[in-house]
């Protein structure tokens, strides 16, 4: 019984590639319309995946984890920032802060053997480097013990910039800021662009906060970093800390950057945009789908004689439907498969070219392929039923 509904199947679909086949030109326009269909939606699947992707590792680089404090001048005031903030206040009134540090900011040349880059001056509590994540390349961080000495921990690119060939930067070395020598004590690794934090390390000196004051005679705070113990609620302790913060200060306001939610906001309109890219590839694949009716359409009115004579030899309605029905689901299979491999080469070098890294998105070929599928089997059910509904005496007479 197996082997002769094998043989049945693979007959029928023998016919339906002669059949195809026969249509020349038109069949493989068809088929073009269905390859343009279904490659346009696993591309512009994967593409709208890639660029949600890209946009939330520029996010993730910062760690959802860490909160990041302003302090804006309230309305009408013109008092300067303070230069100094009790953090273990705020860390004692906060649960779930593992670490917090204060940021002075300031920027100008840095010199060392004549030669001169500029630089941000970062003035930081001990904490930042936890808070922020910082990793050295050689020697240490900077600790309270450090508070009154003229230390500083550099990044690598102003590292880089200022060493020589055969003669880089190295421990112990002093660098000079305005009129003082600052004694190179650490040295960090590359760090990864975070575009939410307000410093970069890789251009930046470390120095430590009550320092700043060699080198700006008016040093205020910028930011505030917190970095949450692992599982906690960080919209609670933003709004905890916010409230501890805002204690300590009348005339600012407290504003605090949660990465999460900007994540959150960033994955809802990736999403948005990938319901759009589809409903353009599907609007694409519609238009396949009406070239294989009208493919299949022109396919029974040529056979009009030949199905007369299938069912004056005993052929039921369901054998002639079933026979157009595979026709047009065989030509659609084929531009799908085809589709889908062009689909997944345009989207790989969109990706290349704009410098992402490709990833494949789980549902790009289900949802392409079967897609696709089922386009060709909506739009070859009207011509399969037309053709079986054809009186078998009318098909005869047709010349």
């Amino acid at each position: 019984m197996s082997l002769r509904v094998e043989q049945s199947l693979s007959q029928l679909l023998h016919e339906a590639f002669v059949s195809l086949r026969t249509l020349g030109k038109r069949s493989i326009l068809a088929l073009l319309g269905i390859v343009i269909g279904s490659s346009s939606v696993v591309a512009l699947i994967n593409i709208g995946h890639n660029a949600a992707v890209d946009a939330a590792l520029i996010f993730k680089d910062m760690g959802t984890d860490t909160l990041v404090a302003q302090f804006p001048p309230k309305a009408d005031s013109s008092v300067p920032m303070r230069a100094r903030l009790d953090l273990d206040a705020v860390r004692q009134a906060v649960p779930g802060i593992a670490h917090i540090g204060a940021l002075s900011l300031f920027s100008g040349p840095i010199v060392f053997q004549g030669r001169s880059v500029n630089a941000n001056f970062v003035g930081s509590t001990p904490d930042i480097p936890a808070a922020l994540r910082l990793a050295l390349r050689e020697g240490r961080f900077l600790s309270a013990f450090d508070a009154n000495e003229t230390y500083g921990v550099i990044g690598d690119q102003i590292a880089q910039a200022l060493g020589a060939p055969g003669a880089p930067l190295k421990l112990g070395d002093r660098v000079r800021i305005n009129d003082y020598l600052f004694q190179v004590v650490g040295i960090l690794h590359h760090q990864p662009r975070a575009m939410l934090m307000p410093v970069q390390a890789n251009e930046s000196l470390f120095i430590p906060a009550d320092g700043m004051r060699r080198i700006y005679a008016s040093p205020q705070i910028g930011n505030v970093i917190i970095r949450a113990a692992p599982g906690q609620d960080m919209e609670r302790i933003a709004r905890d800390a916010a409230a501890a913060l805002q204690r300590q200060l009348t005339e600012h306001s407290v504003d605090i950057t949660v990465p999460q939610q900007m994540i959150d906001g960033m994955t809802r309109q990736s999403r948005t945009f990938a319901y759009l890219l589809l409903a353009l590839g599907a609007i694409s694949l519609v238009g396949g789908g009406v070239g294989v009716m009208n493919v299949m359409l022109m396919n029974v009115s040529e056979r009009r004689r030949e199905i007369g004579i299938r069912m004056a030899l005993g052929a039921r309605q369901r054998d002639i439907r079933n026979l157009f029905l595979l026709e047009a689901i065989t030509l659609t299979a084929v531009g799908a498969l085809c589709g889908a491999v062009l689909g997944m080469t345009a989207a790989w070098l969109y990706a290349w070219l704009s410098g992402w890294a490709f990833a494949l998105a789980v549902a790009a070929l289900p949802l392409g392929v079967g897609s696709t599928l089922l386009v060709g089997l909506f739009f070859g059910i009207y011509p399969a039923v037309s053709a079986s509904r054809l009186q078998p005496v009318e098909a005869l007479r047709d010349e």
